[in-house]
């Protein structure tokens, strides 16, 4: 009997042994003699002891920080960028299978796509197209990881540095640009103050007495304020009479 329970305890134990644990977030790839097996999890399964190896995969959402890469854009400009990148496992037989270390192999990608992207494309471009740019990052990583069974989510570039000269060339052209459209705004407004006043006097020629109402509102404008200038107010009548009166003496 005792025998036997020394046979049993170890045989039991051993047996105890594989039995393995994945979380929700996990999935492990069985290898049975080296062979590919299956993929188990989530979950408490058993895998034969000695014989069976297991490589475990996490296949939640991962982000990959892309350094800061130096390049020159289409239009011969030196630029830093750096991005994130998201992605995750789809396969992970793929992706134990497929590549030696997927996580290297991804930011690696990444990281030469970066800088393939924004070269092909200007300076303007980059700066004001992100989504454009982080688009086309995106489709092509994806298309590089796609046979390693992993999925591209999202590429998001962070932050472009630009020479100091050029900065300074782009506030100057900012400039520039914001005197020409304030120059045009004030011709715009002259001329539509030009036509109006044609407009008045074409009416006040027609009513003369529109101009007496207009010298009183100017009187009663500068009344308004606390001053000490004095107004003297001339017939419009006494000024025509002048005027007359000038014209017959030079006549004679």
């Amino acid at each position: 009997m005792e025998a036997l329970v020394s046979i049993v305890i170890p045989v039991v134990i051993f047996a105890l042994t594989g039995f393995k644990v994945d979380r929700e977030y996990e999935r492990g790839v069985i290898f049975r003699l080296g062979r590919m097996s299956g993929i188990k999890g989530p979950g408490i399964y058993w895998t034969i002891p000695l014989i069976d190896q297991k490589a475990k995969i996490d296949i939640r959402t991962k982000t990959v920080d892309i350094q800061s890469q130096e390049t020159i854009t289409a239009d011969s400009v030196t630029v830093r960028v750096n991005a994130v990148l998201y992605y995750r496992v789809l396969d992970p037989d793929r992706a134990i299978n497929r590549i030696e270390n997927y996580e290297f192999a991804v930011y690696q990608a990444s990281m030469t796509t970066l800088r393939n992207v924004v070269g092909q494309n200007i300076l303007d471009d980059i700066l004001r197209n992100r989504d454009k740019i982080n688009h086309q990052i995106q489709e092509i990583v994806d298309e590089i990881t796609d046979p390693w069974g992993i999925v591209i989510e999202r590429v998001e570039m962070k932050d472009v540095e630009i020479p100091q000269s050029m900065q300074r060339a782009m506030a100057q052209e900012a400039e520039a640009i914001r005197e020409k459209r304030a120059r045009l705004i004030k011709a715009s407004a002259e001329k539509e103050a030009s036509l109006m006043l044609s407009e008045a006097s074409s009416q006040i020629a027609e009513n003369p007495i529109a101009l007496e109402l207009r010298r009183l509102q100017t009187l009663t404008e500068i009344g308004a304020e606390n001053n000490t200038t004095t107004v003297m107010l001339v017939p419009t009548e006494l000024i025509t009479m002048t005027k007359q009166m000038a014209e017959k003496m030079s006549k004679s």
